[in-house]
């Protein structure tokens, strides 16, 4: 039954994921593509959160703790990167 009410968020975060990959493929300014990147690790964060649920397995939790750091190391670094380049 969890499978079974899980399988719908999951098709929506799967969605989300394909709409924010084509804002990164269009994303006319770097700004842009730089927050549908952040986008798109947040939804595999929550879609592997749900597969954990579904599954219990603790590995898809320490996945997606990585995945989380890592994407918020990357926002950081870009923020960074716009402040040293204004004038």
């Amino acid at each position: 039954m969890l499978n079974l009410v899980l399988a719908l968020p999951m098709t929506m975060l799967a969605v989300a994921a394909l709409l924010a990959f084509a804002r990164l493929v269009r994303g006319p300014t770097l700004p842009d593509r730089v927050i549908a990147i952040d986008l798109i690790g947040a939804i595999i964060v929550c879609l592997l959160v749900a597969l954990a649920a579904a599954t219990a397995e603790q590995a898809f939790l320490d996945v997606a703790i990585v995945i989380a750091l890592i994407s918020f190391v990357g926002t950081v670094a870009y923020a960074k990167f716009l402040e040293r380049e204004r004038p």
